[in-house]
């Protein structure tokens, strides 16, 4: 979500570091950054288990209280600031839904702070108790990765959508993020196509050097590099055509 369909401001970043900052971690914005698109709590694990030592017995309570209080800041963020669609992606969402191609956003977040946004935003719009959306919502799923056994790189989350919608094959799905672990996840899943995009947390040059199909500078290349790949996508001029 944050940096691929939602507009990054970097608010992520500077709950991360406050949080962090205020249980007595010492952690370079950098380090945050790298490790952005996983599950917050195993971000500080990992953060916990450096700074202490593996196996030490206080991991699991400051990680715990690391946790909250980035949870607190970052909940209080949502509810308070602007918050906006990342360039394009209402206009890719209408594109492919109108073209049967389902869409899931998944997500690092957790189920609270995710609801949040999707309320804030209008996407919460005719999604079920399960979060399935239909002919009317804006999206055909959210899943976030405290929903599943393991986030990501694991494919937990995608193999999540692809039951929901009876989807055997994953070379019928294409994985969209703007992180390293999001292209990560896609390769894991199996995926047709893994796909970068450049107007979220990291930049071409973070990104060229890993393992992907293609790097867009935002969501409006997406639909021109899919017909490529499926010419039936191509059909009538839709009003959400990009």
């Amino acid at each position: 979500m944050a940096g691929t369909t939602v507009v990054d401001d970097k608010a992520i970043e500077d709950c991360f570091h406050q949080s962090c900052a205020m249980t007595g971690l010492n952690v370079a914005r950098k380090e945050i950054n790298a490790l952005m698109g996983y599950s917050k709590r195993w971000v500080f694990l990992q953060f916990w288990t450096e700074h202490l030592g593996v196996g030490h017995k206080d991991i699991t309570r400051n990680m715990d209280d690391s946790y909250d209080l980035f949870c607190n800041l970052l909940e209080e963020h949502y509810l308070t600031a602007d918050i906006a669609a990342a360039p394009h992606a209402l206009e890719v969402f209408g594109y492919l839904r109108l073209r049967g191609v389902k869409v899931v956003l998944n997500t690092g977040f957790y189920r609270k702070v995710t609801d949040i946004i999707l309320a804030r935003l209008g996407w919460d719009r005719g999604l079920n108790d399960n979060y399935v959306g239909n002919d009317f919502s804006v999206i055909d799923m959210s899943i976030c990765s405290d929903e599943v056994k393991m986030g990501r790189p694991h494919p937990h989350m995608i193999k999540k959508a692809m039951r929901q919608f009876r989807i055997r094959d994953p070379k019928q799905v294409v994985k969209v993020g703007d992180t390293p672990v999001d292209l990560e996840e896609g390769r894991n899943a199996g995926c047709l196509l893994t796909i970068g995009v450049l107007n979220g947390s990291h930049t071409l040059e973070e990104l060229m050097g890993l393992d992907h199909d293609a790097l867009l500078p935002d969501l409006s290349y997406l639909p021109n590099l899919l017909v490529k790949h499926d010419p039936s996508l191509r059909l009538m001029k839709e009003k959400y055509d990009v």
